[in-house]
């Protein structure tokens, strides 16, 4: 909190200066320092956004790291190469936000793209803009997996959980999960093969079951799965405590975390819209390539205090 006031005030410090600056200029004719001031007061604006929405990121959880899980859904190959697209897309936007990502998982699908994904996006905010992408999201194209080029409709559903900050964060009793091993298959080369170093692990009071075999040994991917496991328990306490407060106050809980929030439209026109906040951009190609900040900046606005 501290860091965060000295923040405010180191802010409120430039933009006295840079009024300071421009009522100087205007007062002496001077021109030379336009070109300045239009930077400064161009970078002051970015921030002022930037800081506007860290007031939104209040929730207990927007201040951690994220874990996606991305699936394809309907749409046979090109979903899975969905998934991909999109896993390319979110990767490239932890990138320009200067977060870390790591793939924990990774099913491969049959003819080409992803099955499933387990990204993990580490850095401080990445839960608290993540959760904005939560949801099946629709994409429109020519196929290129068809023959006759027909325009195709996939579909991929994107899940965002809050890290588990640690193993005390979600107690998990040893007598509470079931776990199985298995040989590890599709890509992974010479990693993949012999051994039974896949894991799935299941937690018998939820249901939740996780699995990963990405890791080289049967420990790392333990280790891996159950971090998984703690994300996906958190998210449930964190939807539990959600509706017992919607039912407190006699609302409703959205069921944001399955409905369709966005469409890609790349034939016959291009177009992204979010179906949510009505956000949308012509320009679809910068946003599967990772400038996401937009869709999701509209998304939190919109929902203060989710």
């Amino acid at each position: 909190m501290r860091s965060d006031a000295a923040g405010w005030r180191g802010f409120e410090s430039r933009v006295r200066s840079t009024i300071e600056l421009l009522d100087m200029a205007i007062e002496a004719d001077d021109s030379s320092v336009e070109a300045d001031l239009a930077a400064e007061g161009a970078a002051l604006f970015a921030e002022a956004e930037e800081r506007e929405l860290r007031l939104v990121l209040s929730g207990e959880y927007d201040e951690r790291s994220a874990v996606l899980a991305i699936h394809a859904r309907e749409g046979g190959a090109d979903a899975q190469d969905w998934a991909e697209m999109l896993l390319r897309m979110y990767t490239r936007w932890a990138a320009q936000r200067g977060f870390e990502a790591r793939i924990l998982d990774l099913s491969p699908g049959e003819e080409a793209g992803v099955k499933s994904v387990t990204l993990e996006i580490t850095g401080e905010y990445a839960y608290g803009h993540a959760k904005a992408e939560r949801g099946v999201h629709r994409l429109v194209r020519v196929s290129p997996y068809d023959a006759s080029r027909a325009r195709h409709t996939s579909f991929a559903l994107v899940e965002a959980l809050p890290e588990a900050e640690d193993a005390a964060d979600v107690a998990i009793s040893p007598d509470d999960i079931e776990m199985d091993v298995f040989k590890a298959s599709g890509a992974g080369g010479q990693h993949v093969q012999k051994n039974s170093t896949a894991v799935r692990i299941r937690h018998i009071p939820s249901g939740v079951v996780v699995a990963c075999q990405n890791e080289r040994s049967q420990l790392q991917n333990r280790e891996v799965a159950m971090r998984i496991l703690r994300a996906r328990l958190t998210e449930i306490e964190m939807r539990k405590r959600a509706e017992e407060r919607a039912a407190l106050k006699g609302e409703h809980v959205s069921a944001g975390w399955g409905s369709q929030i966005r469409s890609y439209v790349l034939h016959p026109y291009k177009m992204v819209k979010d179906h949510r906040t009505g956000y949308e951009s012509t320009s679809p190609d910068l946003i599967l390539g990772g400038d996401l900040d937009g869709l999701m900046r509209a998304y939190l606005l919109s929902n203060v205090g989710e």
